[in-house]
């Protein structure tokens, strides 16, 4: 299943450092030999609700062992400390849902859930 790593960054430092974008240069090729490909990164936001100070990148991996394997590569350990330095934010892997995903059949089992833990309360 599809998993995808997502980052929330900030900029603490000011006007873009040549870290960040010594680092920008060097990411994708990290990212390669894990199958990851860019589907967000950064861009103007269109926002619709609350606020959105950040920049947004996200990151498709063909699942969740090779995305932690890519974080984890010694390859990109070596850039992180570049964007570290100059960026804070969040950063996360989290799974895709494939195409046959229904929200409706999540949130039955959702209160299925929460009615047998208020029985068993």
């Amino acid at each position: 299943m599809t998993a995808y790593a997502i980052a929330h960054l900030r900029p603490t430092n000011g006007p873009v450092e040549d870290e960040v974008l010594s680092y920008i240069e060097r990411v994708q090729a990290t990212m390669k030999p894990y199958g990851g490909r860019f589907l967000v990164h950064g861009g103007e936001a269109d926002v619709l609700e609350g606020g959105w100070p950040v920049e947004l990148v996200i990151v498709g991996f063909p699942g969740a062992e090779e995305a932690h394997a890519w974080y984890a590569s010694p390859a990109y350990q070596e850039i992180l400390p570049l964007r570290t330095r100059h960026l804070d934010g969040d950063v996360v892997i989290v799974p895709g849902v494939g195409p046959e995903y229904d929200a409706s059949a999540t949130a039955a089992a959702m209160r299925a859930a929460r009615e047998r833990a208020a029985r068993e309360a």
